[in-house]
């Protein structure tokens, strides 16, 4: 039998990185009722590199902000059919990233989409919190703010 490792506890919107994409803070809506995660992306651009596709995008990790501006690239995992609580489809690109979070590191998939009209620059799926995260939904920000001086982690292959 295989032991089991304690889960992270977490608020239903708590501060996490994105180190691989230099985002040492974002504010995330822990959402149990969606799939998939979800990353503010705009001006997004395919291109190929070395033989292997890829994906350039922009996000303003601010809520209601449009500034700063962090341009990021990262290796295109797929795309994936998403259909938003609204009823509304949309073919979205999978990048897959490191994600730091209450002093835990992890890869997750994230669809990249324009959030500009909704609260959260980014949301935490149930794919990306299986098996290693317990949601408090009357909590917020129990895992602290990330740990801004350490942003550098090893590239995901």
């Amino acid at each position: 039998m295989r032991k089991q490792q304690p889960k992270l506890t977490t608020g239903w919107r708590e501060w996490a990185a994105l180190p691989q994409l230099n985002i040492p803070a974002i504010k995330v809506k822990v959402d149990t009722g969606a799939l998939s995660s979800a990353l503010h992306a705009i001006h997004v651009r395919y291109f190929t590199e070395a033989g292997r596709e890829r994906v350039a995008f922009e996000i303003h990790p601010i809520q209601r902000r449009s500034q700063p501006t962090v341009r990021c690239t990262a290796h295109l995992v797929g795309e994936r059919l998403v259909t938003s609580s609204n009823g509304h489809r949309e073919r979205r690109p999978v990048i897959r990233t490191q994600f730091m979070l209450g002093g835990l590191v992890w890869p997750i998939d994230l669809t990249l989409t324009n959030r500009d009209s909704m609260g959260f620059r980014m949301l935490l799926g149930r794919r990306a919190m299986r098996r290693r995260v317990l949601v408090n939904p009357s909590a917020s920000f129990v895992c602290g703010a990330p740990d801004r001086s350490d942003t550098a982690t090893a590239p995901m292959e």
